[in-house]
């Protein structure tokens, strides 16, 4: 099931999002008829084939039997989306309001070559919906309202057979939010939307084999921006193109608190547990010059208890994240990448320590480990281009080339000790030979440690490490390091030269 939601749910999210979160252009006179048009004339430059009934009464057009279809790939076939009904409205003032019933059906069907057929059929529900389109023709504005949306799974249906998995629905309540719309060379798009809450609940059991997995949450206090920019046509099964015909994306998400409760149950075992965070933001953004995703949380707590844990897991980060920015579009010149990781003020409960340290000789300040890289690479081919991909793995050859390396920075902070260290190397690609087939590399690395020899010790005491191997890793950190300027501190210097030389301290190890 999880396969099927990363193949198939980006599509279908995306039509759907067109559908309740789209603005016709509005004309000087704006009437149903024009918003109609240019919404499908949207969707089918986005990749989408329409097809669907019109009826016309009065000033209000009816469209029924709405069907959407995109493609994946040519292995993976199309992704076809069928919803029941939406209807235009042309107003006095010029607006036009776009209506769909209370309870509308909508269903989804995939059919890869030569494997299963899949049919999802889903129930989308709303009250107080309002939805209006206003604005001058290439240039419109949307605006849109609703106390609850809710889009719940009825059914899945594999080759003709209806399978139970449970319950599945995802909801939103009170929300509001605003689109605008330019068109031109590209379709410029910007959003905001505000929601008090999005409540989820996967309740999921294996018809196999009993299983059972069941997460209920919230997500409180949500908050949304993006932009966007559409070529005239987008196909989705050539990004590659799409992105160098303009395509551009970038959408920011934050919320103030969320909370989850999780249960498995398998083979007799029950697990059970909850999350909470304080605040968070998610990045992400897509352009022809490159990918960045980025999340952040705070005050994270985790509990877990059951199956096979001895005893109840609880632990809390003060704050966690992580950020990758990296090319995805060859070019002969440099571009930039970046990795970020950091989960500071790391805490686990007494029990939990007890453990391995039930003497409570090792500090039990909060831990904590980040690291910070950038730098510079060549990409010789576009990742997103699947003919390219599939290129480079039959001849074997590199997607790209790796010029510079930095380390902004690196902390390890745990038990009393710390390791801190930044810095910087360049990578010769011509000379692939005195390092074994990796570019040479030049440059160097400034580390430091202090608490670690206070630490050893505690765990030898402890008896988690035998005394033979902490006098062998004390030994190998003669080799590498020095004394430091602080009690029971070591600092290193390492160095890689461009003729093969690998030295500590000035000492040479290569």
């Amino acid at each position: 099931m999880s396969g099927f939601v990363c193949r198939y749910l980006k599509p279908v999210g995306f039509g759907t999002f067109c559908i309740f979160s789209f603005a016709g252009v509005a004309h000087a006179e704006l009437t149903a008829a024009d918003v109609w048009a240019d919404f499908k004339g949207y969707l089918t430059s986005s990749g989408y084939t329409i097809e669907a009934q019109e009826s016309q009464s009065g000033n209000t057009l009816t469209i029924s039997e709405l069907n959407m279809a995109i493609p994946i790939s040519e292995e993976e076939g199309d992704v076809d989306v069928v919803i029941g009904e939406l209807s235009f409205t042309s107003n006095d003032d010029g607006s036009v309001s776009i209506s769909i019933p209370q309870t509308l059906p909508m269903s989804m069907r995939v059919a890869p070559p030569g494997e299963d057929t899949v049919s999802v059929n889903m129930e989308y529900t709303n009250t107080g919906l309002l939805m209006t389109a206003t604005g001058e023709p290439n240039d419109l504005s949307y605006n849109y309202t609703a106390s609850e949306l809710l889009m719940r799974v009825n059914e899945i249906v594999v080759n003709g057979v209806g399978i139970d998995l449970g319950e599945i629905e995802v909801g939103m309540a009170n929300l509001a939010g605003t689109t605008t719309m330019k068109v031109g060379e590209v379709r410029e798009t910007e959003q905001q939307l505000v929601a008090d809450a999005i409540s989820y609940i996967f309740d999921i059991t294996d018809p196999e084999t009993g299983g059972r997995f069941n997460v209920q949450g919230a997500i409180n206090g949500l908050s949304g921006s993006g932009t966007s920019a559409l070529p005239p046509e987008v196909d989705a099964t050539n990004m590659a193109l799409a992105l160098e015909n303009g395509f551009d994306i970038v959408a920011k998400l934050a919320f103030q608190s969320s909370s989850a409760n999780i249960e498995f149950e398998e083979e007799g075992e029950t697990v059970k547990g909850e999350t909470t965070s304080e605040m968070g933001t998610f990045d992400i953004s897509m352009s022809a010059d490159g990918i960045k995703y980025g999340a952040t949380s705070a005050a994270t707590k985790v509990f877990m208890q059951g199956g096979e844990f001895p005893l109840p897991v609880e632990f809390a980060m003060g704050d966690a994240g992580f950020n990758i920015t990296m090319p995805i579009s060859s070019s002969d010149e440099e571009q930039d990448f970046a990795f970020g990781l950091k989960l500071a003020d790391f805490t686990m409960s007494d029990l939990l320590w007890s453990l391995f340290d039930a003497g409570e000789q090792l500090p039990r300040d909060p831990a904590t480990i980040a690291l910070n890289l950038s730098g510079t690479a060549k990409l010789l081919l576009n990742l997103l281009d699947a003919e390219e991909m599939a290129s480079m793995e039959q001849s074997g050859e590199l997607p790209g080339e790796l010029n510079s390396l930095k380390v902004d920075g690196l902390q390890v902070s745990v038990a009393g000790a710390e390791l801190m260290g930044e810095g910087a190397f360049t990578f010769n690609n011509e000379d692939l030979s005195t390092f074994s087939g990796f570019p040479a590399p030049d440059g160097a690395i400034d580390l430091s440690l202090v608490g670690g020899n206070g630490l050893l010790d505690k765990l030898v005491a402890m008896g988690l490490v035998p005394e033979e191997q902490a006098t062998g890793a004390r030994l190998m950190l003669g080799l590498f390091t020095v004394p430091g300027t602080e009690a029971d501190s070591l600092t290193s210097k390492i160095e890689v030269r461009p003729d093969g030389q690998v030295l500590a301290n000035g000492q040479r190890l290569r």
